[in-house]
């Protein structure tokens, strides 16, 4: 198990990389049911992003909703929540668009709303996008696209088994050259979908040296405890209602930006420095 940082710059006052801090505010199915802050419009993630900008997050991770409220790939879409986000923040935070399928969509479709988007950011899950080896002749030809538009790329590794997988699929070359951000999706097959920080331990035996850039998410009341560990281990940060409705103390979570908050705090805490946009761009092109 390695936890270098080798690829990553250092800081001159603590020796410690900068942490890309990211907040997922939405999700592909939750709704104003499950929390009445949880953003849905334009107007709403506009504002939401103004606020974890604030707070100390570097990247939105955004989700755009049909008429009916489902989940949406649509480009039209994704430019226009955009356009909103930056008139609120200009260029402070990276926007990350989603690809997920939620059960709405099938690879080919996923790759053209990114291919129409041409967005800065977007995640993949690598499960979806390279669901088997017949798939890896077009998943190639996008990954190719994809580095050449410099979009930044994270791949989504739900389980450590993933981890193989896409070192194999990396050293092959069919997701590219160039750098990615795997981020690993903590307790996704646990009972209730409910995190702990050893969850973690897995993904970084299987990584060793071979993912010198990664971040993680994680789901329910432990979401900072994981987000912590992840951070005093090198690694970077995703948490939002996407994944956690709930403080620490396990009530509801006032806010987004108050999820951005305790990390940030915690991380501070931790004397690691928090990325900007900026360096969270550099880190991962």
């Amino acid at each position: 198990m390695s936890f270098e940082y080798e690829n990553e710059p250092m800081t001159h006052d603590t020796g410690w990389p900068p942490l890309i801090l990211a907040n997922a505010p939405n999700g592909a199915t939750r709704s104003k049911a499950d929390h009445p802050a949880l953003p849905i419009t334009e107007s709403e993630i506009a504002r939401t992003a103004a606020e974890i900008a604030e707070a100390g997050a570097a990247l939105i991770h955004v989700h755009v909703r049909d008429a009916q409220g489902r989940h949406l790939l649509d480009a039209q879409a994704y430019r226009a929540v955009t356009a909103a986000i930056r008139a609120e923040v200009g260029d402070r935070l990276v926007v990350q668009i989603t690809s997920e399928a939620a059960g709405r969509y099938e690879a080919p479709e996923q790759m053209a709303v990114v291919r129409a988007t041409r967005p800065e950011a977007v995640s993949l899950a690598l499960r979806e996008i390279v669901p088997d080896a017949g798939a890896e002749t077009a998943a190639a030809a996008f990954f190719t696209w994809a580095r050449r538009e410099r979009v930044l790329l994270q791949i989504i590794l739900y389980e450590p088994a993933e981890v193989a997988r896409y070192a194999d699929l990396k050293s092959r070359g069919v997701l590219g050259e160039g750098g990615d951000f795997p981020l690993f999706v903590l307790g996704r097959y646990t009972p209730g979908q409910v995190s702990r920080p050893a969850d973690l331990l897995p993904f970084l035996a299987a990584s060793g040296k071979g993912v010198p850039l990664w971040s993680i998410c994680a789901f329910g009341p432990r979401e900072n405890a994981c987000a912590l560990v992840a951070a005093g281990l090198g690694g970077h940060v995703r948490v939002g209602f996407e994944n956690s409705l709930l403080a620490p103390d396990g009530h509801p979570a006032e806010s987004n930006a108050a999820q951005i908050r305790r990390a940030a705090e915690g991380t501070r805490l931790l004397g690691r420095p928090l990325a900007d946009a900026d360096t969270a761009r550099a880190l991962m092109a």
